[in-house]
């Protein structure tokens, strides 16, 4: 079969079209016919040799896929790689069914970013309505999703992003208001921030906390953070949460199983929704992967083989 095989790490030329052997499905696995992969930004860590929990070389990159099986439209998070080709061996425990009238596209593009938003908006922080949720880089793939699960949660949700065009796209996921990084802090007092930036934005984030606010960092696309002190914290009544899928899908799994269940029931009933921007061809997953390294992607890139 064909798939994206990385050798080594470095560029997007790094990542190869190459024929492998077809995966054989193992002991309570079953073998997906792989119609759309998911593109994030943890891919580009791989590629980059820059994610801490990175594979081992050679590897199929990507973890997020839709496809079929038996008749069946799937969407499944593999455990570490394997979503770049056109077939993956899959534990049966990991696949969710596709909604009705949803595209392979949108099914590739939907787990991680909604997971990575649900979860801490409903499990690690306190939503109701009035909530000011700011939600930074909300033109991405996360921040599109957590625009639309604040929002469906009754919050005030409030957007940065890098563009004009990305925050008018913020606009239409359902933010009402959007700013550039460096304007942000004169017009909004958060209750919750959602950050998949890092780098100094989380610091500069900080001292624009309601009272008893906090932060989620999500992500380091922007950079690694830089160190902060406690006395921060304590001396603003403000905290600062962090939040990890992969690790949590490894130590808590029922807690990641029900908030899948709860995210696609509201897919099916239309209260959300997954935004691909753009989508290539396997063979094209350099330009793929270059697109979102510089900044030019908004909401989610997809490969379709």
């Amino acid at each position: 079969m064909r798939a994206i095989l990385l050798g080594e790490t470095g560029g997007p030329g790094r990542l190869v079209l190459t024929e492998v052997a077809e995966p054989v499905a193992g002991d309570g696995q079953v073998l997906v016919r792989i119609r759309a992969a998911g593109v994030n930004f943890l891919d580009l860590l791989v590629r980059s040799g820059n994610y801490p929990q990175a594979p081992s070389l050679p590897v199929v990159p990507g973890v997020e896929i839709a496809g079929e099986v038996d008749g069946r439209r799937v969407i499944a998070l593999l455990p570490g790689s394997g979503g770049y080709a056109e077939a993956a061996a899959v534990d049966e425990h990991r696949l969710y069914p596709l909604p009705a009238g949803a595209s392979f596209e949108e099914g590739a593009a939907f787990m991680l970013t909604f997971l990575t938003a649900y979860i801490p908006l409903t499990r690690q922080v306190r939503v109701e309505p009035g909530t000011t949720v700011l939600v930074h880089a909300g033109s991405g793939g996360v921040g599109c999703a957590a625009i639309q699960v604040a929002r469906h949660l009754g919050a005030r949700v409030v957007a940065t992003a890098s563009s004009e065009e990305k925050r008018r796209f913020a606009l239409e996921q359902g933010a009402e208001e959007a700013y550039k990084y460096d304007e942000f802090a004169e017009h909004v007092r958060p209750d919750v921030v959602i950050d998949p930036v890092g780098g100094k934005l989380l610091a500069e984030t900080l001292p624009t906390l309601a009272p008893l606010g906090t932060i989620v960092a999500i992500g380091y696309a922007g950079g690694w953070w830089e160190e902060l002190t406690p006395a921060l914290l304590v001396g603003r009544n403000v905290g600062i949460q962090g939040f990890y899928l992969g690790r949590l899908t490894e130590r808590r799994p029922e807690i990641v199983k029900a908030a899948a269940d709860d995210l696609l029931h509201l897919w099916s009933q239309g209260a959300i929704r997954p935004v691909v921007g753009a989508g290539f061809p396997l063979d094209q997953a350099a330009a793929a992967h270059t697109l979102i390294e510089e900044r030019r992607h908004v909401a989610k890139v997809v490969l379709v083989p």
